[in-house]
């Protein structure tokens, strides 16, 4: 019997940089939120190891062979010492390296999928480690739910979200580094984020340090960001993780259903996602 999991898109409501550290990382805060699209994951037992990518973004995948799925599943093997073959199936939905963790999610999809094939706990200790272990956003993806990331953004607490706050998600089709905007950021601690009120309060009054960087490696988020900024009914614009993708938090789904036919309209080029936080 095949398992299916969703790797539902984490957004950054705020990321603020606050040092960088010795070992090379930086030091976060950041509002994770997730929303309700994003890829698809299914596994299941085979004769032998396989796997294959579809979806519209399957192409930007093609060829890597260090690919964060067949990671995950190793590391889960080594962590539980299971060793039966599966095939898996990515559908890729989400544009790579966009600043939504899309394979962060992927990887954190895989651990669940195998702890499901395998009768393993979802709060098994060891799982978590195994998703540290891959990546600084895969800890967060793994728990898909709303919460405050310190440390690397492992570090997690777990937070009040806001359920059913329609997101518009728009990404110009550019890729933009992430060690390259995090070269770019000037150093400065700007402060933390508020923890003594509501999730979309502490959001408003937060930021993200690496947009301006961002934008000066890629100019075309600053213009996403203006379009989103024009729409009626937006109550807050900002960039996600090191961009591109940049992301609406709107009144109604009315007013995001609108703001998403003007982006197509306007830039038909880009991509263009409504969802809603869950």
């Amino acid at each position: 019997m095949a398992i299916v999991e969703a790797a539902r898109a984490k957004i950054n409501l705020a990321l603020h940089v606050r040092a960088r550290r010795t070992d090379g990382y930086h030091e976060l805060e950041t509002l994770f939120a997730f929303v309700a699209d994003g890829d698809v994951l299914t596994i299941e037992k085979a004769a032998e190891d396989a796997f294959a990518v579809t979806g519209p973004f399957a192409p930007a995948l093609a060829g890597e062979g260090d690919n964060l799925v067949l990671r995950a599943r190793d590391r889960f093997r080594e962590a539980f010492g299971v060793r039966k073959p599966v095939a898996i199936r990515l559908e890729k939905n989400l544009p790579v390296a966009s600043g939504m963790g899309g394979g962060s999610a992927d990887a954190a999809a895989t651990l669940r999928a195998l702890a499901r094939l395998h009768g393993v706990s979802s709060d098994d200790p060891a799982l978590m480690r195994c998703a540290d272990a891959l990546g600084s956003d895969v800890p967060a993806c793994l728990l898909s739910t709303t919460a405050i990331g310190r440390g690397r953004g492992e570090a997690l607490m777990p937070i009040e979200g806001a359920p059913g706050v329609p997101v518009l998600l728009v990404n110009p089709g550019v890729a933009v580094s992430t060690p390259a905007v995090f070269g770019r950021w000037g150093r400065v601690d700007r402060g933390g984020i508020a923890t003594d009120m509501s999730l979309l309060d502490a959001a408003g009054l937060g930021r993200n340090d690496l947009q301006s960087p961002a934008i000066a490696l890629a100019p075309e988020v600053a213009a996403v960001l203006t379009l989103l900024e024009a729409q009626p009914g937006a109550t807050l614009v900002r960039m996600s993780g090191s961009g591109a993708t940049c992301f609406a938090l709107f009144q109604n789904i009315a007013a995001r259903d609108a703001a998403a036919e003007r982006v197509r309209v306007t830039e038909p080029g880009w991509w263009c996602l409504e969802t809603a936080l869950v």
